[in-house]
């Protein structure tokens, strides 16, 4: 009550009156009109002086109808009460004008008059030692929080350092003289009630530090304008932040993309095989360690170049720049050209090793005919150049001359594989094996050989035909056996070298088709047994026929160097070659099986994650074209979309495995699956970038929503309307498209000249690049720009003058008495010194 008499005597002074009893001083309405007319501004009718109970009450209804008809509803409150007296209805009525005329017209950040200045209070209190204002009760009781309202605004007049809140009588008292003194406002609380009352009454206490914040009002203003210049440059510091960590990302993106090309491009290799493999696992290595933390990196750079141009859209700047050579297509260039890079290096290392394979095969082949045609001619041109037939007998002759016959056909058999061996020579040299030089060098011997071998073949011919007529025996047994013997055994070394022969197959039909020839060729030993037997059986009769008649010499063939032994001995070779070939094709049968059972394995898993993938790829699409649900729903479904993305890795992983087997397993080509892995990293790598995409656009659209006030209907509207003339869902428009979407939303622009002016303007704020194209966020931004409001820079230019005090300069104390310390100093480092007229030291130019 006491409370409520100090602050009517507050404003009745000012009328020259004042009451001492609450409950009776009001009773004739006199006073109380005088009251409302002191605290409105306004004059009230003109009051009745007489005595009378109902002049009373007139006078009372009067000041009653006054309050009601400032939006006050006084609920139970009548003027009989007023007038007898009724002291509860006389501080209920007061209270409701204090609330009215003292409290209400508070106004902090759109809350409640009690919220508003317990928020204040709080905002006032906040840098103080031992202050934390909760409520209008027990928070104000030590009287801390009066004192720091009065040194927060007028520091001259307490030293708050010195104060304790172990003397809360003390305080009160200071903070109630000095306020009462020196801001001419009335102690309207007792210290004592406050210190001793175990809970101080709420609504003394609010109508108390009301009056502090009328008196000191004219602060708010300051405050209002610190808080708008904090706002800006709060969003200039973000902005700088995000683009010197782009040009961060972009330079060591790039970076890396540039020491990573020179890699990839390089063709060298030092011709082998284990060399190409050491590449082809350094480039497995690279695809998965080295490069997905750089797919992520660059997601991470295009979302923040995203984020940041829609902040500087909404905050009226200029749109970022980056350096030369760090734009984001510059970016996109550079990484389409690795991903080129990629793909033709992979396709180099697997044509390589297939070439370096063949290589191996054929430098195989080459050592091996060679090694079997250097067996054969030894010792060859050591007989031809033999003078042995001038000692022989004329049987003897005949024998040499028979055994130079079988030599010259034996001869021309070889001539296929001399030929078979400089072809080899040849292929090696065009697929440019790494020891070509050996290669040709053997070659080059063979072929040089070859031709003295026919040089002295001829010569031999020539002098066994002068010899002829002098020496004519033939033995027919010995020539029976050279002619069928030669061939025979040329048979048996070309059946030796076809089973002992090294081959590379890559299906199943390759590896049935030699299984099936091979199968083909068995069938045939039989004969080839008969033919052996028989060969065999004309140097048994041989021998029968020497052992028989003592035939000097007879033993010896004299039409062929081969033996019985040899045949048998070569004979034998070809049946142990035929199961050792037998197990060695089943081998590569089996190896081709277990090739195809991973061929199937891949092409099951592969042909559950592509579709899996696109089908991710059209949901996330179709969300992206904001056609589903408001923002918050598609952003849900979004991220919910990216975890199960997420979850779906293991999939990929374990096709990562199997693929890996299928390389091992030099299987190139797969016939029950139209995908590859290249193509399914391609598309899980597209998925990833297209959802962090389409979650960056949808958190910037409700950015951009909440920002600038606009409903979700309006956001509905623009999307449908936006959608309705995408007809390719592109997400952008062509300018005619766009010009008939804004006449959609009523947007009116003229077909004359003038219109096309004003349409060009627009198109040069939503497509300042002139790309040719208007895509969504730049046109949601123009339509969000045309319904609403922003800050200006008149605005933040008016905000700098109130903390100035109207000065055409600033003080660095005024910035750090009024705003956040390190916004204090983000405006102190950047103002340049002020050099108008009555410019004081350290003035500061806040115009720029």
């Amino acid at each position: 009550m006491n409370t409520f008499t100090a602050w009517c005597n507050s404003h009745l002074r000012k009328a020259g009156t004042a009451i001492e009893n609450i409950d009776e001083d009001f009773r004739n309405g006199l006073k109380l009109m005088l009251l409302l007319e002191v605290i409105s501004g306004e004059t009230l009718p003109k009051p009745d002086r007489g005595k009378m109970r109902f002049h009373k009450i007139a006078n009372v209804n009067k000041a009653l109808d006054f309050i009601e008809r400032k939006g006050v509803k006084l609920v139970s409150i009548g003027a009989e009460e007023i007038v007898d007296g009724n002291l509860k209805m006389t501080l209920g009525m007061i209270w409701t004008i204090i609330l009215r005329f003292a409290i209400q017209d508070i106004s902090v950040e759109e809350m409640t008059a009690k919220e508003g200045l317990l928020l204040w209070c709080q905002r006032k209190t906040a840098p103080y030692k031992n202050v934390n204002v909760q409520n209008f009760h027990l928070s104000f009781k030590d009287g801390l929080a009066f004192c720091a309202l009065i040194h927060r605004h007028r520091p001259d007049l307490i030293d708050y350092h010195k104060l304790s809140k172990d003397n809360p009588l003390e305080n009160l008292n200071t903070a109630f003289d000095v306020a009462e003194k020196y801001l001419d406002i009335p102690r309207m609380l007792d210290p004592d009630d406050l210190t001793n009352t175990a809970m101080p009454d709420e609504r003394a206490v609010m109508t108390y530090v009301s009056s502090y914040y009328h008196c000191f009002s004219g602060a708010q203003k300051a405050e209002t304008a610190a808080n708008r210049i904090c706002k800006v440059l709060k969003v200039n510091q973000e902005n700088e932040r995000l683009m010197e960590e782009y040009e961060r990302l972009a330079s060591d993106l790039l970076e890396w993309i540039r020491r990573t090309m020179p890699w990839l491009n390089s063709r060298q290799t030092d011709n082998s095989l284990a060399g190409v493999q050491k590449k082809l696992e350094e480039y497995r290595t690279y695809r998965r360690k080295h490069k997905p933390p750089r797919v992520e990196q660059k997601a991470k750079l295009e979302t923040n170049f995203n984020t940041l141009q829609t902040k500087l859209r909404l905050s009226n700047r200029p749109a970022y720049m980056p350096t030369e050579g760090k734009m984001v297509s510059d970016i996109a260039n550079a990484w389409k050209g690795l991903e080129g890079s990629e793909k033709s290096f992979e396709e180099w290392l697997l044509s390589e090793m297939m070439r370096l394979e063949r290589l191996e095969h054929l430098a195989q082949k080459f050592k091996h005919k060679a090694d079997i045609h250097e067996d054969w001619t030894r010792g060859k041109e050591e007989m031809l150049q033999s003078q042995d037939f001038r000692q022989c007998k004329l049987n003897e002759l005949k024998a040499l001359k028979k055994k130079h016959e079988a030599f010259e056909s034996d001869l021309a058999a070889h001539q296929d594989r001399v030929e078979q061996i400089a072809a080899i020579a040849q292929e090696l040299n065009t697929l440019e094996y790494h020891d070509s030089v050996s290669v040709n060098a053997r070659c080059q011997r063979i072929c040089d050989q070859w031709d003295r071998l026919g040089g002295l073949t001829q010569r031999r011919r020539a002098a066994l035909d002068e010899a002829e007529r002098i020496l004519e025996k033939i033995d027919i047994l010995h020539l029976e056996f050279a002619k069928r013997a030669a061939p025979f055994n040329n048979w048996l070394d070309g059946t030796r070298e076809d089973l002992v022969d090294m081959f590379i197959v890559h299906t199943m039909e390759e590896i049935q088709g030699l299984i099936d020839a091979h199968n083909q060729f068995k069938a045939t030993l039989g004969e080839a047994d008969k033919e052996y037997n028989s060969i065999v059986s004309l140097v048994r009769e041989v021998e029968s026929t020497v052992q028989k008649y003592q035939v000097p010499g007879g033993l010896e063939n004299p039409y062929t160097t081969l033996t019985a032994n040899d045949l048998t001995k070569k004979w034998t070779d070809v049946r142990q070659l035929v199961p050792q070939r037998d197990q060695t094709l089943q081998n590569e049968l089996r190896k081709q099986q277990n090739n195809e059972m991973v061929r199937r394995q891949f092409a099951e898993k592969a042909n559950q994650v592509g579709p899996w993938i696109e089908r991710q790829m059209d949901a996330v699409t179709a969300i992206g074209m904001g056609i589903q649900g408001s923002l918050e729903d598609q952003l849900h479904r979004l991220k919910e979309y990216e975890q199960a993305v997420y979850a779906y890795k293991p999939h990929i992983e374990e096709l990562e495995k199997i693929h890996q087997a299928v390389q091992e397993g030099m299987i190139f080509e797969n016939r029950y699956t139209q995908y590859t892995m290249e193509t399914l990293r391609v598309g899980w790598e597209q998925l990833l970038t297209s959802i962090n995409r389409n979650i960056n656009e949808v958190e910037n659209q409700i950015l951009t929503r909440d920002s600038k006030g606009i409903t979700q209907e309006q956001l509905n509207e623009f999307r449908s309307s936006f959608n309705h003339f995408d007809k390719n869902r592109t997400g952008r428009l062509a300018p005619d498209e766009f010009k008939s979407c804004l006449v959609s939303l009523g947007y009116s622009i003229g077909k004359d000249r003038q219109g096309e002016i004003d349409f060009q303007r627009i198109l040069a704020i939503v497509d300042p690049n002139s790309t040719g194209y208007v895509h969504f966020d730049a046109f949601l931004d123009f339509m969000t720009r045309e319904t609403t409001d922003t800050d200006t820079a008149e605005q933040v230019i008016d905000s700098f003058r109130i903390l100035a005090a109207d000065k055409p300069y600033i003080l660095p104390d005024e910035l750090r008495r009024e705003l956040p310390p390190d916004q204090a100093e983000y405006c102190i480092q950047r103002m340049p010194p002020f050099k108008g007229l009555n410019a004081i030291p350290g003035a500061l130019d806040y115009m720029s």
